[in-house]
Order: structure tokens, then sequence, then C-alpha cells
């Protein structure tokens, strides 16, 4: 982990532009593959390999969306930057901002936790509390934490996301599909994030008074013997759709996918298995008709505008 900002700021750029990169099927170092084969349900779409950044194929990838709780690999990433005790015990504390959706929680108000046991909670099982309480106690504050995330996605060219909130409850949490390759990327080399993102089961211990609770992890893929996910977060707000973002082995490389605003909580995961299959085998497969009814009623109200103004221009 880099020790300053100075020294991330070092790392090389060029990478960072091959991601930028689109192209219409997958590159060198996969078998060429035809993109218009590949059907998916999701609006927005960047998948990219991480060994050497080429993008293998892209959708709506520019264009910004909610990003819902994707937002908090953010809070993850800042969190560990921070160097803070992973091993201290912090305070759960009633809400000091009204949340902007539903943000119900079993974590008992008045008890504590261990801060690296609600990071991982908030990654694995999106607990809302717990990404608000990260925040909350940085020790320059929530607003601080915030403005931190932001800071954050600019220094990796992420020049198309904003951050409101540690939770991703506020639709105001945005940023483009190629964005959060580049999140996923960074969030990637941190083996905690990881690990913790891709628990399939936690028992967490609580204190004064002593109580546990039972978490599970929000994408089935990582209890699935058939696939390899190395890191994973889902996300879902009505503005949102549901969302997944997840590093998973293709063909023993390390690929990142990004799926954002889906219809129906299977719907991502079945993107998930399409890419997949289209990058080892070339089969894009079909998508049902409830999905690909909302995928176009979605790219119509989201991107067409886009696509003209980009036309006149």
């Amino acid at each position: 982990m880099p020790d300053s900002k100075s020294e991330r700021r070092s790392v090389p750029k060029v990478w960072w532009l091959v991601m930028l990169m689109v192209f219409s099927s997958a590159g060198a170092g996969f078998e060429q593959r035809d993109a218009t084969a590949l059907a998916l349900a999701s609006v927005h779409v960047h998948v990219v390999a991480l060994d050497t950044g080429e993008t293998l194929y892209a959708k709506h990838s520019e264009t910004s969306a909610p990003i819902a709780s994707i937002t908090k690999l953010m809070t993850a990433l800042l969190v560990l930057e921070s160097g803070a005790d992973l091993d201290e015990w912090l305070p759960i504390l009633e809400r000091d901002r009204a949340a902007p959706a539903n943000a119900w929680s079993r974590l008992r108000i008045g008890s504590q936790a261990r801060r690296r046991d609600l990071l991982r909670i908030a990654l694995m099982s999106s607990e809302n509390l717990a990404a608000h309480l990260l925040g909350r106690h940085h020790p320059d504050g929530y607003a601080a934490f915030v403005q931190g995330m932001n800071d954050r996605a600019r220094e990796l060219g992420m020049t198309e996301t904003r951050f409101v909130d540690t939770t991703g409850l506020s639709s105001e949490n945005t940023a483009t599909a190629a964005d959060l390759t580049r999140l996923l990327a960074e969030s990637w080399k941190h083996p905690l994030i990881r690990e913790y993102s891709v628990t399939p089961n936690f028992q967490v211990q609580f204190r004064n008074p002593a109580y546990s609770l039972p978490y599970g992890n929000t994408n089935r893929l990582t209890r699935n013997g058939r696939w390899d996910v190395d890191l994973s977060k889902t996300g879902y707000l009505n503005a949102a759709g549901r969302c997944l973002v997840m590093v998973t082995e293709i063909d023993s490389r390390p690929v990142a996918v990004v799926l954002l605003n889906s219809f129906g909580t299977h719907t991502p995961l079945g993107d998930a298995g399409r890419i997949r299959r289209w990058l080892e085998t070339g089969d894009g497969g079909r998508i049902a008709g409830p999905a690909l009814e909302y995928e176009r009623s979605q790219v119509a109200a989201c991107c067409s505008a886009q696509a003209e103004a980009a036309v006149e221009e």
C-alpha cells in the first residue's frame, strides 16, 4: 500500500490509458470474439482483463449512472489506505443524518464491533449502517471521509464519478462502468478487500453487550464451486437497478466485470455467465423477455439523449 498520496500518483498512467480503449470485440490475449453475439441485459457494461488492461467488451460504459452499494468498494479502499486500526472496537451509533433510502440494520445501537468486522460485512453483505459508521469514525469526521472518496476517485482517473455518502443509499452516488473498472483494479490490489468481499458467510462478535450475528454474501457466485471469484460487490436501488461488479478468473486470467442497472436479482448473474461463456467459447447466449424489455426501456431513457448529443457535436 502506498505511504502517501504522492506515491499513489507516481503509478504510471499508461495502464489507465489502455483501459480506456474500447474495442468492439476481445483484444489480444483472448481469442477474437464477435461482440454482437454477446447478449447482455445490463444497461452499462465494462469487461477488462486486469493482467493487460485490455477492454474485452463495453456497452454504454461511458454513461454515468447511479451505482448503489458498489460505493462501498471506495469506502473500503479509504478505510484501508487511512491506516486506521482494524482491531479497534467502534461504538454502534445511531445515524447522525437521515438515510436517503431504507437503511434498516440488525446492528444493536450502543454495542461495539471491531472496525475489520464492520468492513467485512459492509463488503460481503452490504450492511449499510456498518458502511456509514466506517465513515463516521474517520478521525476528521464523516464529511472529510466522503471528500476523501471523491479525491481518491480523481487520483484514479475516475472523472465521471461522484460520491455523496459512504453507503450508496443515495442515488446521487454515480459513476460510469469504465470508471468502476479502475476502482475494481485498485481494490483488487488489497488482499483484505478481496478476502472480505468474497467471504461466503461470517459470524460477527459484538460486545457491550456481548452477542453475535450471522451474515451471508449477497453474491451467490461466491458460494458456487464453478466460479473463482476474487473480488465482489453487489448493489441495488430503484434508481440504479441491480448492479454487480467483480473480478473473476476466466481462462486462468483475472477479468474485471462491471454490470450496472439490470432487471431482477438473477439478471446480473446471468450476464456474468454469458460473458464468461462468450470469452471461453464465443457463445453469447440469450436474454429472457422481461429482462430484455427492461434493458431496452432503460437504454432509451438514459442513453439515447447522450448519443444524440454526441452526434450533434
